[in-house]
């Protein structure tokens, strides 16, 4: 599933500039940079510049990698999972406080031929996740912005009707609950 890259997109080029030229050690050296939200979540070489990303934007740069050098069995998916304090021990406390075992989480990674990459930090793997999964759609990275939030909120709404949940108060948590995730 690796390849080496052949040619000069902009992405590309910023990517030879790390001395990096294939696709496994791409995904490495975005898989070791921070997590964080850019400055502006439409533009993904900010992933590399600002040295720092989310699953959205280092999975989106990835998969306009792969488009850039036509490997196109490189799939960009959105999962829906149930994060909870189990794989994500820092927001254990979190969700204990609001009486919570799990929210509805969007989640994005790539898929080559079926296997699941997650690049969101050196600590992520799929395992974290893929137990848990609700539901995968696969996306463009332009959809990793306002589509992605729609999708998830849209779930989160149903979800929280279902449960007898206040939609806003839940948002709150699950915001707070990324902030976990960050520190």
């Amino acid at each position: 599933m690796n390849f080496k890259f052949h040619t000069s997109g902009n992405i590309t080029q910023e990517f030879f500039k790390r001395g990096i030229s294939n696709f496994l050690d791409a995904m490495q050296h975005v898989k070791h940079l921070p997590y964080g939200r850019n400055s502006d979540r439409k533009n993904f070489l900010l992933v590399l510049e600002e040295n720092k990303g989310t699953c959205s934007s280092k999975h989106a740069l990835l998969q306009e990698l792969a488009i850039e050098n036509e490997f196109l069995e490189v799939k960009l998916m959105m999962g829906l999972f149930e994060m909870n304090g189990t794989s994500y021990p820092r927001i254990q406390k979190t969700l204990e406080a609001n009486g919570l075992n799990y929210i509805p989480e969007a989640h994005n990674y790539l898929k080559i031929k079926g296997e699941i990459y997650d690049c969101t930090s050196s600590t992520s793997h799929s395992k974290d996740f893929s137990p848990y999964l609700i539901q995968e759609i696969e996306i463009q990275p332009s959809d990793v912005t306002e589509r992605k939030i729609q999708i998830h909120q849209e779930f989160l709404k149903s979800w929280c009707s279902k449960k007898g949940f206040d939609f806003e108060q839940i948002w709150k948590i699950r915001e707070q609950c990324i902030q976990n995730l960050s520190v």
